[in-house]
């Protein structure tokens, strides 16, 4: 039985190097793609002498030009909104930091967001629930669409509380 399985290992080998040697010996022999050098070769020579000449763009028409007294009429848009928020009370721009990681406050423990319920951490569900974000400990099986999106929405919530940041 050992000799029948060795002897079609060896066939089947030499199969797969008789395919290859034939499909690089194939690639060898095709003569290479025309470029377009050689296609000018090609050309008889009248062809060659009209393919050397240059050819010339159409000109544009010529565009009407605007009048300045229309612009000057018209206040510019940026002075307009520089005017406005000057009346408007400031307040500080909004920090668009990405939270990526979560840390556990008790223990100091970090891992990334969860992307998916199903493979956070046990003490990132159990944060859901301490901060009264969901309900219960959800298992896979009880998770529907609509409770998948809950927890989703529940996990955006809690990466925006300060002490879950990591």
């Amino acid at each position: 039985m050992f000799e029948l399985v060795a002897g079609l290992t060896v066939v089947f080998a030499g199969y797969v190097l008789y395919e290859v040697f034939k499909t690089v010996s194939e690639t060898n022999r095709r003569p290479p793609v025309a470029g377009p050098a050689q296609e000018k070769a090609k050309l008889p020579p009248e062809a060659k002498a009209a393919a050397a000449k240059p050819v010339e763009a159409p000109k544009p028409a010529a565009e009407p030009v605007p009048e300045p007294a229309a612009e000057a009429t018209a206040p510019p848009p940026a002075a307009e909104a520089a005017a406005e928020p000057a009346s408007a009370p400031i307040s500080a721009p909004p920090t668009d930091k990405v939270i990526s990681t979560l840390r556990n406050p008790a223990t100091g423990e970090t891992c990334p967001v969860p992307t998916n319920y199903r493979f956070a951490k046990k003490w990132v569900k159990d944060a859901l629930v301490a901060e009264g974000l969901l309900d219960r400990v959800y298992k896979a099986a009880d998770l529907d669409d609509v409770g998948s999106q809950q927890v989703k929405e529940a996990i955006g919530r809690l990466k925006s509380i300060e002490k879950y940041q990591g």
